[in-house]
């Protein structure tokens, strides 16, 4: 039985960001919708759960697999938002369309999904009112009814 070999790690390249100051969301359904973002929370990749593969021929350990498929994650937005728009806000829910995260640099990441919830804050005395913002990636283009994973766009320098 051969064991993995290890491996020295390389020195990254590109330019790492210095600040989570700022990322902003744009829904293209309504690009100036009245939220103003104060935190946003990118999406991540989950490759699932292992698939285990143990069989009666194993000796020592357990053996798994990774999945064939990735999902996009979740992710949210806190902000600040304009109760006279509450209606406006309410028609992006479930709506399908292209969400995309500008980062601070200019880089884009955008994805298809939907707002899957607007949730006001609890409203007190000497604090801003803010919302939390969930939105569900789709990988899945509506117009041309086909798969389509998240697409970044750097910009010169990253």
């Amino acid at each position: 039985m051969a064991a993995p070999s290890p491996t020295a790690r390389g020195v990254p390249t590109g330019i790492k960001m210095k600040d989570g100051y700022r990322a902003l969301i744009t829904l293209s359904n309504n690009t100036t919708i009245q939220l103003w973002e104060k935190q946003v929370q990118p999406p991540g990749f989950d490759g699932g759960d292992a698939i285990e593969q143990t069989t009666m021929h194993n000796d020592d350990y357990r053996t798994f697999a990774p999945r064939s498929l990735i999902t996009l994650t979740e992710f949210s937005v806190t902000a600040a938002y304009d109760p006279g728009v509450l209606t406006a806000i309410s028609q992006q829910v479930n709506r399908e369309q292209t969400i995309t995260i500008t980062f601070t640099d200019g880089s884009t990441w955008a994805c298809f999904g939907f707002m899957k919830s607007f949730t006001p804050q609890q409203m007190s005395e000497g604090e801003q009112p803010e919302a939390e913002i969930t939105i569900q990636p789709t990988n899945w283009d509506p117009t041309n009814r086909v798969e389509a994973g998240p697409a970044l766009a750097s910009v010169t320098g990253t």
